[in-house]
């Protein structure tokens, strides 16, 4: 609701990727929402109007980040290494403005109600959802039912699951589909995508549960959302067949900490030189979860963190290193996970109508102001929100 007494914003001159470039535009928000674009907007009488000189940089979506451990992660190695939760502000200087939550290896001391409470603190700034279940099976849900957590509590929009890891519950092909089913009923009661989100890990089946289960049930491939397929070459091609065959996944961006061997650049050369189509791609962070790194026995011999700027931070380094067009790298954190997510009636592209969550950048692609449904929370090097204990 718009009235007389609400502030505006005109955002005046900046060169629109809705995540496709569509020239120098102006955008007027309104309350929580992109209100109007245009190629020249004048300012609104009668209302207390902010004027935003964007004329020598970018206007972008804010980015969408599927894959966080809002709660925290880690633990692998004892309780020291539990990794902290996430602050708002870690969030909001990343240029992130929707997360979805999860969690890892320890559903012993985080839980689904703690991920939930997260959830629904950090949805009173920013755009937050959440899987439920974790790693293992059973899986830890709030209702006792990964069906019920979907349809029921409105921040679930599927179940978290770990494949191909010494750390998961090495499930059967059948006792996947049934989790896979699940969540896909939970989803189609509560109109939610009912995504099954898998952390693949290192082990040398790969992504082959996935695929058995296609064969041997009535799952489409599209429930799946397999994540880490960037951690080795061998992973890399399995994802392309797997892209090639109609299915989605996810690649986790380098921390600074963790740099992979080959980088995301070759990643995603050899994605396109598989054919694999970018709209069926998606980049997270893996934020605030723990990096572990094990030897050919299982025995922890290191441990990095998911950061979350990772996330801005590689998309500048594809689109500057020519990997992708801006355009492209950007779809990887705006409009393709906002489809997979379910919230591209409101998420991932800049158009009239939708949530204004809206990132400005200098020329030289570096973070200058970010908006989160129509609120300014971060200009130049001043965070504007935050937690209460940050």
């Amino acid at each position: 609701m718009v009235d007389s007494t609400s502030t505006l914003y005109l955002i005046k001159g900046g060169k629109l990727y809705d995540p496709e470039y569509s020239g120098e535009k102006d955008i007027l928000i309104a309350g929580d929402e992109i209100l109007r674009i245009a190629e020249e907007i004048p300012r609104p009488e009668g209302f207390d109007v902010e004027v935003i000189d964007a004329t020598e940089g970018l206007i972008v979506p804010g980015f969408i980040d599927s894959h966080v451990h809002l709660t925290g992660g880690g633990g692998e190695s004892g309780f020291r290494t539990r990794v902290p939760e996430i602050a708002l502000s870690d969030i909001i200087e990343a240029g992130v403005t929707t997360v979805a939550g999860l969690l890892g290896t320890d559903n012993v001391t985080r839980s689904p109600e703690d991920l939930l409470a997260k959830t629904k603190a950090l949805n009173e700034t920013i755009t937050a959802l959440a899987y439920t279940g974790s790693y293992h099976l059973p899986s830890p849900t709030i209702t006792g039912s990964v069906k019920k957590d979907i349809a029921l509590i409105d921040e679930f929009i599927g179940v978290k699951f770990a494949i191909s890891d010494h750390r998961s519950s090495q499930p059967s092909t059948e006792e996947l589909a049934r989790l896979a089913s699940e969540a896909r009923v939970g989803g189609m009661l509560g109109k939610k995508p009912g995504i099954v989100h898998l952390h693949v890990g290192g082990g040398s089946d790969g992504l082959k549960p996935i695929l058995d289960v296609v064969k041997d049930s009535e799952i489409p491939l599209t429930q799946f959302v397999p994540t880490h397929v960037g951690r080795n070459r061998e992973l890399l091609e399995q994802g392309i067949e797997l892209v090639n065959k109609g299915g989605f996944i996810d690649i986790t961006c380098p921390s600074e900490s963790l740099k992979w061997e080959e980088g995301m650049g070759s990643s995603m050369e050899r994605l396109l030189e598989g054919g694999a189509p970018l709209s069926r791609i998606t980049l997270s962070s893996d934020s605030n979860g723990s990096m572990p790194q094990f030897d050919d026995e299982g025995n922890l011999t290191g441990m990095a963190r998911g950061e979350i700027r990772a996330l801005f931070r590689t998309v500048a380094e594809l689109a500057r290193s020519d990997a992708l067009s801006l355009s492209d790298a950007l779809k990887l954190v705006t409009e393709n996970p906002a489809r997979r997510l379910g919230v591209f009636d409101r998420k991932g592209n800049l158009a009239e109508g939708k949530d204004a969550d809206i990132l400005v950048l200098t020329g030289e692609l570096e973070l200058e102001k970010v908006f989160a449904g129509g609120e300014l929370l971060l200009e130049g090097e001043k965070t504007l929100a935050g937690g209460p204990f940050e």
